[in-house]
């Protein structure tokens, strides 16, 4: 921490601002709402303000979805504090600021952040540590002089816990792979001959078909020895009877991530391998732990070890190598972590995954996968296909 001399003289936003209200209306309560709990957690945490310049968080509490962006938002609990919020952008996105986030005035800047540092009378402003650069800190630090202060983690922690239009939000996603999955299943395209790559292209055109704006993330189709790689790139290969096939995918649905995953298995049922039922039954026996422990107030490291104990003491547990799950949502791995040495604590309206594998170098891995919403008394999975093992002939 430390307080440097603006290099450059202080002006008002007045020159630089598009009001509001001569813009289309379009209100956005639940940016509000999230900007007003974390002006409680500033308070918390000693600051006058924070420099929000991550763009998935000015997304959530702006509603702004430009390449290039940065958000002031004080730390006062009076009635005029909202209106001191200030988004910054460039001139590409004036219009498209006025109708995504018209409750909010709008700085014309191409240096976003410090343009609202250098107008700031804040004493005391956090900024995004976890995503400022060294090169960047000087920067901000030379255009104010306000005490920056490192402030890692607010926003995320806010984004952890979803209200009910994200919810819906990643509701649709789900459902959108979902449809997605039965129709790729429907039209044979998991038979032996294709390739992984035709598999994944399918998949995500189908996610489209079905309302989704693109793949949450690249899409993964590992089939026979390739499916003991659990983040395994579609290749040309092509299936075979007798593999296991495991995907692993989601759709993009408002800025919104699902993600998931299933294992067949391609060929007659006289190609099923034993120990490839008996690694899917464990695999399966482990979601069910994993989703059975879910509910608020558990610690996140007890998913990870209800679902890794029951691989483990089958004797497979070196084959488990990745934690249990991860929040989901904006970004498709964020808070909460659900690996065995997390620290975080479920609570309702949190969104993760549960997604326990067994990989056996050389012969072929399982992994089934889930999106859920942790609820008041326990979880709701939004992923809805089914977790039975389909041999698909």
């Amino acid at each position: 921490m430390r307080r440097v001399t603006s290099r450059r003289p202080r002006r008002s936003y007045a020159p630089g601002v598009t009001a509001a209200s001569t813009l289309t209306p379009h209100p956005r309560p639940a940016g509000a709402r999230r900007r007003e709990a974390l002006r409680a957690a500033l308070r918390e945490a000693g600051l006058d303000a924070l420099l929000v310049t991550d763009l998935v968080n000015v997304r959530y509490l702006a509603g702004f979805t430009g390449s290039n962006a940065a958000l002031l938002v004080h730390a006062g609990d009076g009635p005029g504090d909202e209106a001191r919020t200030v988004l910054a952008t460039d001139g590409r996105y004036t219009t498209q600021a006025g109708a995504e986030t018209p409750d909010l005035p709008l700085l014309v800047e191409r240096a976003c952040g410090p343009a609202l540092l250098g107008a700031t009378t804040a004493a005391a402003v956090g900024f995004d540590s976890a995503h400022v650069t060294v090169d960047a800190l000087d920067t901000l630090t030379a255009a104010t002089a306000a005490d920056l202060r490192r402030a890692p983690g607010l926003v995320e922690r806010l984004r952890a816990v979803k209200d009910d239009a994200e919810i819906d939000a990643l509701r649709l996603a789900c459902a959108a792979a979902d449809a997605a999955l039965a129709g790729t299943i429907a039209a044979g395209a998991l038979a032996a001959g294709h390739t992984e790559r035709d598999v994944a292209r399918d998949l995500e055109e189908r996610m489209v078909a079905h309302g989704a704006t693109g793949p949450a993330f690249e899409t993964i189709v590992a089939s026979g020895g390739n499916s003991a790689i659990p983040h395994h790139r579609p290749s040309d290969a092509p299936l075979a009877d007798g593999d296991l096939v495991t995907m692993d995918f989601g759709a993009l649905v408002d800025g919104y991530h699902s993600d998931m995953t299933r294992t067949v298995l391609v060929g007659p049922e006289a190609a099923v391998a034993d120990w490839q039922r008996e690694i899917y039954a464990l695999v399966d026996a482990a979601a069910a732990a994993g989703r059975a422990a879910l509910r608020p107030g558990v610690a996140t490291a007890e998913i990870d070890a209800a679902a890794r104990d029951v691989i483990a003491a089958a004797g497979y547990g070196e084959y488990f190598v990745h934690p249990v799950g991860h929040g989901v949502g904006l970004v498709i791995h964020e808070a909460p972590a659900m690996g065995s040495t997390a620290t975080a604590t479920l609570e309702a309206g949190m969104t993760v995954t549960v997604e326990p594998g067994v990989y056996l170098p050389g012969r072929g891995g399982v992994r089934i996968e889930d999106t859920l919403v942790v609820t008041g008394s326990g979880a709701e999975p939004l992923t809805a296909s089914t977790r039975d093992l389909l041999v698909l002939g």
